[in-house]
């Protein structure tokens, strides 16, 4: 079971490169494009300085690319825990239900970006990842050491 509670990680890994390089890909030619081009780009400059002046549109992919740079962080290691100390069928659902719901977000937040919309979409990843966390907790403080003898 090892394997298959770590693959929903690797593909979450895989779709956050996917952003990146969706992301170099719509910025370049939107820079090039803005006043100065991407000389105007001040030295030391971050992602953040180009909000309002690239169109938001562009800003919603890298926006997105943050975010699965943010709370994923919370779920690798949940997802290792288990792993480790042993998943379930119901730990690797979960685990693919938190993955799934992040790919269809930036999908959305790329793309069409309605908050409520996209709100609910965060809420049952986290609501998935939050059920994780609190499992991989129960595996590690309640084991029992004999039995892993």
């Amino acid at each position: 079971m090892q394997a298959q509670m770590l693959a929903p990680a690797a593909v979450l890994v895989l779709w956050s490169l996917v952003m990146l390089y969706w992301m170099a890909a719509t910025r370049g030619p939107a820079m090039k494009k803005m006043e100065g081009g991407l000389g105007a780009a001040k030295p030391g400059g971050r992602g953040q300085d180009l909000e309002g002046r690239i169109p938001d549109r562009v800003n919603w992919i890298a926006h997105n690319y943050t975010h699965l740079m943010e709370q994923p962080t919370i779920f690798y290691p949940a997802v290792i825990i288990l792993a480790l100390v042993g998943s379930t069928g119901l730990d690797i659902l979960l685990a693919w239900i938190y993955v799934g719901m992040r790919i269809i977000h930036s999908i959305w937040q790329a793309t069409v970006n309605k908050v409520p919309v996209r709100f609910l979409m965060f809420l049952v990843s986290t609501i998935a990842l939050t059920i994780l966390a609190i499992r991989a907790v129960m595996a590690t403080l309640f084991a029992n050491p004999a039995a892993l003898s």
